[in-house]
């Protein structure tokens, strides 16, 4: 006689051994390599990597810290990812928008068109944008590095901001337009709390994406020398191999600040009245 009781499921169940050592495989998969980073920004030999290394020292954080070209190399590509990101996230958020809420002939190809970038490979990208400038006698300068960039943040912004619309209940909206509030208070009350969370992660994701960007840089940069083309050109031609390793070391201790704030604040958004979270 079967029981009309519904089956109660124990979500405190342990995971099998053979699904924790695959997590700790997957793991050590990822961050392993990053090990070896740590180390080598301590060895005491600036010409080759030997492991185990012969000694350590510290004294290449000190010489990292007096080399100008590491400061200036990181406060271009600070800059450059910053303004990628704003204006991808403005544009990426109004596409989104328009994409969501409107219905019009060749609404898929438009939005085909404004994922393409991120699938084309780099090299074409930074082709296309290179022709492009030639053609219009734009020189090569911060602001050229800051359009290629932008071409493939405004996607990852478009995505997220895209996905959370389509959650966002459009009753808030017509409800709030319908208690008196015009477009701006409505924008601002409404749409952009329920927006946050989204766009939180579609610029963090966008400015690490620009951070670390390379072939569009090198096609797109002239004479303008960000950290990644920096890194990839003391990694060809050394001056001082350890050096690259210890700003590899402060990139990653630095940029783990922003994940976790970002963790953090969007940890428990689930339970935030309005449901758009």
């Amino acid at each position: 006689m079967r029981s009309n009781q519904p089956m109660k499921r124990d979500h405190g169940s342990q995971p099998s051994g053979l699904l924790k050592y695959a997590a700790i495989g997957g793991l050590l998969f990822l961050h392993f390599p990053i090990l070896f980073i740590f180390l080598y920004a301590f060895t005491s030999e600036s010409k080759s990597y030997q492991f185990p290394p012969p000694g350590l020292t510290l004294k290449w954080f000190e010489v990292t810290l007096n080399r100008p070209d590491v400061w200036r190399a990181i406060q271009l590509s600070l800059e450059v990812a910053g303004l990628a990101t704003l204006v991808a996230m403005v544009l990426g958020t109004l596409a989104a928008g328009a994409i969501a809420r409107s219905r019009f002939f060749g609404q898929e190809v438009v939005s085909l068109l404004l994922v393409l970038p991120i699938a084309l490979p780099g090299i074409v990208t930074g082709i296309a944008l290179r022709s492009a400038y030639g053609v219009m006698e734009i020189p090569f300068s911060f602001w050229t590095i800051v359009i290629g960039h932008a071409t493939f943040c405004v996607v990852v912004v478009y995505n997220n901001a895209l996905a959370r619309f389509r959650r966002t209940n459009q009753s808030l909206i017509e409800a709030s337009m319908d208690l008196g509030a015009d477009g701006f208070q409505t924008l601002r009350y409404v749409i952009l709390p329920n927006l946050a969370t989204a766009l939180l992660a579609g610029g963090m994701l966008a400015f690490a994406l620009s951070f670390d960007e390379v072939i569009v840089t090198t096609f797109t940069a002239g004479q303008q020398t960000t950290l990644p083309i920096w890194m990839y050109q003391e990694l060809i031609r050394p001056r001082d191999r350890p050096v690259t390793n210890v700003v590899a070391l402060i990139i990653v201790a630095f940029t783990t600040i922003p994940i976790l704030l970002a963790y953090y604040l969007t940890r428990d958004g689930q339970d935030v009245t309005g449901s758009g979270k």
